[in-house]
């Protein structure tokens, strides 16, 4: 059965020492110590550093207004009063009475923040002044100024003219208690005094919202550890709220029962694959067994390979030997006949003969592509670097001298390269070329061309006349042994070079095909490892 943990607001599921422990250390309880990472801390934080930046923009506002207003008040009290104090004047400075105005300024000692006043003559000179009990005249300027306010060491000055029907009279000055500073203290420490108050009343707001929020939040972490620690995945956190708080706790539980629903399949897979990982390691076992009875056994048929193809090789000499002899004697004869007894032999005579011989020589040319053939499957390679088109030329002029009546066109690619064996790769191309050359004999202008170029998407070589191509119907048979497509009479052949070629090039890891219609040529495409420098050609 799930077992629950109480999640009701007001009842901490757990120690509350555990919210005020040391940051990122882990008691021997094995609890974990948020210390100042806590949402407790973040909460309570939030809501302070919010208040203070509250406070203080709010306080710098208010501030900068009251001292604003109050100097502007100051010097609209003062411009006021010395309009009065000039318009008092007037008649003194008229009939030249500084008494009747020096009794005008005396009634300033009702204004206590009037320090001094001054009324001087349109000339400059000083007429009367007016100084409180504990300010000496001295602090009056001896001559006037512009109209305009004057604020030094927390005092303020003003200059007004005297005017009576657009006539300057005069002018009159007053000096006034200016306490600037003073009122700025006094508005710092109303601020402050604002901001104790409002932070104390954060700290309840902050004390009430851990109670609503943080409480349970904190409840389900110590699940989560005790979740962690135990590894069982049964425990369950009640909520009873209809909040955020509450869709937590239920997406808590229901990820719990997610997690022990997989950790118990995971267990079950664990399982299996250990069974399985122990079926693998007998099947290996078992595997390595059958490898090392088959090495003995490769070892063992490489051997007697080895024997049959010495054998074989033996045989071959034999046969080349034994066949060749009365193959030379049935030559040789038929031709001392034909010389020496030519005029005792009808023309039916001279014919038989001249068969006979011709099938000797093609018995000849027969034994010579088998044990070819034969070779290709031994020879060991011997690889390297290929130049193919001093090659190809080589063979073409061999070609011209056994057949000098005949004009082929033949063009050859620069600096073609292959890499491979020299000896089998020449007489792969000695039985291409020379297929070429024969089966271009009956056309007109007959043409030959080797060269490298894309096919299906890989550089491949190809050789290509204009002669009497095949029907690709037939293409299957085209590179089987004693396989020919055209008749002997017309085409004279063993059938056996285009298997050797295919052999060839097999054992060179290239591929060979064709492509033909029949009275419009053939083109043989091959395909050879590439050297160590990249291939290159005209082609």
């Amino acid at each position: 059965m799930m077992r629950r943990l109480g999640l009701n607001q007001g009842h901490p599921a757990h120690d509350s020492s555990a919210q005020d422990r040391t940051p990122g250390v882990t008691g021997r309880s094995g609890k974990q110590n948020f210390g100042l990472r806590s949402i407790r801390h973040k909460l309570t934080l939030g809501v302070l550093l919010t208040t203070v930046t509250a406070l203080l923009i709010s306080g710098s506002i208010i501030i900068v207004y009251d001292l604003g207003d109050f100097r502007e008040r100051t010097q609209q009290d003062l411009r006021t009063l010395a309009d009065l104090m000039g318009q008092a004047s007037v008649a003194a400075l008229q009939f030249d009475d500084p008494g009747v105005a020096g009794q005008q300024l005396a009634l300033l000692h009702l204004r206590p923040q009037i320090l001094a006043a001054a009324i001087y003559r349109s000339d400059g000179a000083l007429f009367t002044h007016y100084a409180a009990a504990d300010i000496e005249p001295a602090v009056l300027p001896e001559r006037p100024g512009t109209a305009d306010f004057r604020s030094v060491e927390g005092q303020l000055g003003l200059f007004q003219p005297i005017q009576f029907e657009n006539e300057l009279l005069g002018s009159v000055y007053l000096l006034a208690d200016f306490p600037y500073n003073e009122r700025l203290l006094r508005d710092i420490g109303i601020v402050l005094g604002v901001a104790l108050l409002a932070l104390v009343i954060s700290m309840l707001v902050s004390l009430w919202i851990q109670t609503r929020i943080t409480r349970p939040v904190l409840r389900v972490t110590e699940l989560a550890r005790k979740v962690v620690e135990q590894r069982d995945y049964s425990l369950r956190a009640e909520g009873t709220t209809d909040d955020e708080i509450g869709y937590l706790v239920q997406a808590f539980n229901d990820l719990l029962s997610e997690i022990g629903r997989r950790t118990k399949a995971l267990e079950s897979g664990n399982r299996r694959l250990a069974e399985e990982i122990r079926e693998r390691i007998e099947a290996s076992q078992e595997v390595g067994r059958l490898n090392a009875e088959l090495e003995q056994r490769v070892l063992e048929r490489t051997a007697e390979l080895e024997n049959a193809n010495k054998e074989l090789e033996a045989f071959s000499y034999a046969v080349s030997h034994d066949l060749r002899a009365p193959l030379r004697s049935i030559d040789g004869f038929s031709q001392a006949l034909l010389e020496d007894y030519k005029a005792r032999l009808d023309d039916i005579g001279q014919d038989y003969l001249s068969r006979v011989r011709l099938a000797a020589q093609r018995m000849g040319v027969l034994i010579d592509d088998l044990l070819n053939l034969s070779r290709v499957s031994r020879t060991q390679l011997d690889r390297e670097v290929l130049d193919l088109s001093s090659m190809a030329e080589e063979i073409v002029a061999q070609l011209r001298e056994s057949d000098p009546k005949r004009a082929v066109e033949v063009r050859i690619g620069a600096g073609l390269s292959g890499y491979g064996d020299a000896r089998l790769i020449r007489v792969a191309l000695v039985n291409l070329l020379n297929n070429a050359w024969k089966y271009t004999g009956k056309h007109s202008q007959p043409r030959i061309e080797f060269g490298l170029r894309d096919a299906d998407g890989r550089p491949s070589y190809f050789i290509e006349d204009n002669g009497a191509g095949f029907d690709m119907t037939y293409a299957g048979r085209l590179f089987g042994a004693f396989q020919r497509l055209h008749d002997a009479r017309d085409y004279p052949g063993t059938g056996v070079g285009l298997a050797t070629v295919q052999r060839i090039i097999s054992r060179h890891g290239g591929q060979i095909w064709a492509e033909a219609e029949v009275d419009r040529g053939a083109v043989f495409y091959f395909t050879l490892p590439q050297p160590p420098e990249t291939i290159t050609g005209d082609g």
